[in-house]
Order: structure tokens, then sequence, then C-alpha cells
């Protein structure tokens, strides 16, 4: 690399090293674009899934688990099947088996909670809540057969204004959340599905699973953010949300 050279001079340790550097990035990628929390949760979902079944062996009422659509720390989102009163397919998130902690089980209800305010078009509704044979914790949510945002937006090659009136709607979705006393706390492009209904885009925001009461008349005030605790996703987080003084 002519630039490194001439940077570094005679200093050829401190050019094999600057050269290293380079390589390294070059082969990694940044921080930002590989966070390391995403790899390790990735690494984490990976091993999970082949720890414990696609479907669990436990009943949840009328639904039946057909395969996994995601996980999180807490909890495994199912596509599921209702049987009755209406046949209908759903999103079933369940705890995660061994995660029945007294902190797990209260954030799995916040977030259930925080759900259940909602009314708006562009969030996910909740359908039904209730207990596993047994005793896990679920609630069901309509199924989003979507894509990212930023993936939709690419497939269908959208101009910039475009894109700002898909994105719209979630701005107001979100409005509709914080008038609730909701902040979602983890909003980024897998969070927002985009689905086609009588072919026009619809985006729906989804995971409130780290959602944060800012008023105790809503749902009970989240009092198990630990302090120092970084909650989100560091590459679409806001800076007073990293500060860990804030």
């Amino acid at each position: 690399m002519a630039y490194t050279r001439e940077r570094c001079g005679a200093d050829d340790e401190l050019r094999r090293e600057v050269e290293s550097l380079l390589a390294s990035d070059t082969a990694t990628g940044s921080l930002l674009e590989n966070p390391i929390m995403e790899t390790v949760a990735d690494a984490t979902a990976a091993s999970s899934r082949s720890v414990f079944p696609p479907a669990p062996e436990d009943a949840f009422g009328p639904y039946t688990p057909i395969r996994v659509l995601g996980e999180g720390g807490m909890g495994t989102v199912y596509l599921a099947r209702q049987q009755q009163p209406i046949r209908r397919e759903v999103a079933l998130k369940v705890v995660k088996l061994g995660m029945d902690s007294r902190q797990v089980l209260e954030r799995f209800e916040i977030e259930r909670q925080a759900l259940a305010l909602m009314d708006h078009p562009n969030v996910a509704r909740v359908l039904d809540a209730g207990t596993s044979e047994r005793g896990r914790p679920y609630f069901v949510m309509e199924y989003v057969d979507g894509v990212p945002i930023t993936q939709y937006c690419d497939r269908k090659a959208l101009s910039t204004r475009e894109r700002l009136e898909l994105f719209v709607p979630v701005c107001n979705a979100l409005q509709h959340a914080h008038k609730k006393g909701i902040i979602h706390r983890d909003v980024k492009p897998s969070n927002v599905l985009v689905t086609e209904v009588d072919g026009k885009p619809v985006p729906k925001v989804i995971d409130f699973g780290i959602a944060r009461a800012t008023e105790q008349r809503s749902v009970e005030r989240d009092a198990f953010t630990l302090a120092g605790q970084i909650i989100g996703t560091p590459e679409y987080m806001s800076p007073e949300q990293a500060d860990l003084d804030s």
C-alpha cells in the first residue's frame, strides 16, 4: 500500500502493524455492521434451537406451534395454527424453558400488557394470552407475513420519497405507543415488518420485548433495567439510550 509506506516512512514495524489492522478490518467489518451483541445472540439462538425442539412438547390451548419465527433473550416466537373458534395462523410467543425467573416473567408480562394497550393499524395486535399446560406463560399476536422494511424497500427499488412515505406510518405507530406511555427502545429494520394488503405495503411494528413504561398509569414501570445495562441494539440506539448515566 503506497499510502501506508509513505506515511510510515522507514518504520517497517509500524507499517506492518497498520497493514495488519487494515486487513483485519476488511475481513471482519466494523462493530456497527457486525455488533458483538448480535453475534452472540445469533450464536445463542442457534444453540437453543439445537437444544429445544421446533415445536415445544407442551399444549397452548387451541394453538399448535408449527415452526420458530424468532428468538430473543427470554422468549421464542412460533408460527402457530389456531384451531378454534376460527382457523388462522398466528404468532405465539412463549417464555423459554428454564427462563421462568421472576425478572423474566415480569418483563414478559410488561410486554404483554404494553401490546394489549395498543390499538393502531401499524402495530401487531395481541389476540389472546394464557398459560400452557406446563405453566409457561404465552401470548398470541397477529402473524405478520412480511419482511424487514429495509429489505422491502431494496426489493422494490423504492425512491427516497417512497421510502419516507412508507416510514411515516411507523412514526405514527410509535407516536401512538408514546401516547400510551410506552417507549419501544429497539426500533430497527427487523422489528418493522412490511406486508402487502390489497397490493399496498403496510408496515407493522413488532417486538415490544424491551419496551419501557413512562407512566405508572399505563403499565407497571419497568424496574428491571439494571444500572449500567445497555438495552437495545447498539447501531440503532439514540445517544441518550446508549448513555449509561441517563
